[in-house]
């Protein structure tokens, strides 16, 4: 490479550094002061013209504001963050979503509220644990109805032990009302795939 071009692919790559810098720095202030419930600063930031921050994700865990309110509980401050535009099915650094952490932590009220934001409740995270599966394992029968009302799919197996719901609920015995739960909902059709055909 011409000692041109190193130094104009070099200029190119610092110019767009201090944009970077603060661009992460902004996410860092937002998502910090989400932590903190620094309500006037998070309105201050959200308000800002062509803001997308509220999707901003921590560097080190993936987490985003909707996994920071989510695991203090905080419903109203959940709902406000996806009326401005939070994602219902962004994934933190070991692929769980807001829905999965929300089933984690025992918020079943906050199920119907990311339901309705369109908060997929077939999503597994990183070991293909989905929403429903964590229910089943915490025997938790709300959680399980609220799942199998909102679509989960009770077939849907996970990647470690290569389980689903239904299987899982099958091999515990300690609660046969989640068995018989699991044992009455219906499979869920598969789609067909469409592609050429040989």
């Amino acid at each position: 490479m011409s000692p041109f071009r190193l130094f104009l692919t070099a200029l190119l790559l610092t110019s767009g550094a201090p944009a970077l810098a603060q661009q992460q720095s902004a996410g860092y202030k937002f998502l910090s002061a989400v932590r903190d419930a620094k309500n006037n600063e998070v309105l201050e930031m959200l308000g800002r013209p062509g803001s997308n921050i509220v999707n901003a994700r921590d560097v080190t865990t993936g987490e985003g504001a909707l996994h920071i309110v989510i695991k203090r509980g905080d419903e109203t401050y959940l709902r406000f963050l996806l009326q401005k535009g939070a994602d219902a099915n962004m994934r933190d650094g070991k692929g769980n979503t807001p829905l999965l952490l929300a089933v984690t932590m025992g918020q079943t009220g906050m199920i119907p509220i990311l339901t309705a934001a369109k908060a997929n409740p077939n999503l597994g995270n990183s070991a293909g644990e989905t929403p429903l599966i964590r229910a089943v394992q915490r025997r938790d029968i709300a959680m399980i109805r609220i799942l199998l009302n909102e679509g989960a799919d009770p077939d849907q197996a996970d990647i470690i032990a290569g389980m689903s719901a239904r299987a899982y609920a099958k091999q515990d015995s300690r609660n046969p009302v989640v068995t018989k739960l699991l044992e009455d909902a219906p499979k869920k059709t598969q789609k067909a795939v469409s592609g050429p055909k040989f």
